[in-house]
């Protein structure tokens, strides 16, 4: 029996090794495809800012390797985010073989559901928040103040208002999940709805600069998306105790 155990752990280790290794050859594909375009990256990720810059505005590099760095580390952002689908797929192939068939489905529909809402959030954020975020602090600027941001905290910024919208828009997927496994009732979500709205005006204020535009259009997806994981939540709870309901 303990012989049989010792195998077992050995063989998840060998299959999580397995597993790994796959993901970092995803990853360094990935990043074999996004390096010779670093400059053409670069570019395109720096252009919401250039657009709102003034007539003759520019970036700036405070540091001696940073012209060199800054294209780098976007091709690797880039390589990680491209290879985000085969990372979660290897997730979820070393988890399959200890889920039920129908469980099986409901992870493989989350995996799925979880990157286009992340893609959709990183859209989201980057097409029409971060270039009215510009807008606003550009516009703000007093009378003879030169805005010229550094591409290191200007590449900081984007990724973390990339991120907080992408890992926002996770919202449907994790009240799905707790309603679901029965961690929270469907009733219970709805009754805190105003503690949800509150919350998500706080997020607002904590993941995007001080103007009340910004805020506003993280707070209201997050709770249009909540709204949307409780109404999931319950067809499906609903379908689900009606196939388990005694005829």
């Amino acid at each position: 029996m303990a012989q049989q155990t010792q195998g077992d752990t050995l063989s998840h280790f060998y299959e999580l090794r397995t597993r790994c290794i796959r993901i970092v050859i995803g990853l360094l594909l990935a990043l074999g495809v996004t390096l010779p375009f670093a400059n053409e990256l670069h570019e395109f990720f720096v252009r919401p800012l250039l657009s709102q810059l003034p007539a003759g505005g520019q970036m700036i590099a405070t540091s001696v390797t940073s012209p060199f760095l800054i294209p780098l580390k976007i091709a690797l952002y880039v390589a990680i985010a491209l290879s985000l689908p085969n990372t979660l797929y290897q997730l979820w192939k070393f988890v399959q073989p200890g889920l039920y068939p129908k469980e099986r489905l409901i992870s493989l529909i989350g995996v799925l559901s979880s990157i286009v809402l992340f893609i959709l959030g990183a859209s989201f954020a980057f097409y029409i928040v971060i270039p009215v975020i510009f807008k606003f602090i550009i516009g703000s600027a007093p009378a003879g103040v030169a805005v010229m941001t550094e591409i290191g905290n200007y590449l900081d910024f984007l990724v973390s208002i990339t991120l907080a919208f992408g890992i926002s828009f996770q919202t449907p997927i994790i009240v799905v999940a707790i309603a679901y496994m029965g961690v929270v009732e469907v009733n219970t979500l709805k009754e805190i709805r105003s503690y949800v709205i509150v919350g998500a005006f706080v997020i607002g204020a904590i993941f995007t600069p001080p103007d009340i535009i910004s805020q506003f259009m993280l707070a209201i997806p997050l709770w249009i998306l909540y709204e949307l994981g409780v109404l999931v939540a319950s067809v499906l709870i609903h379908k689900r105790d009606r196939e388990v309901a005694p005829v």
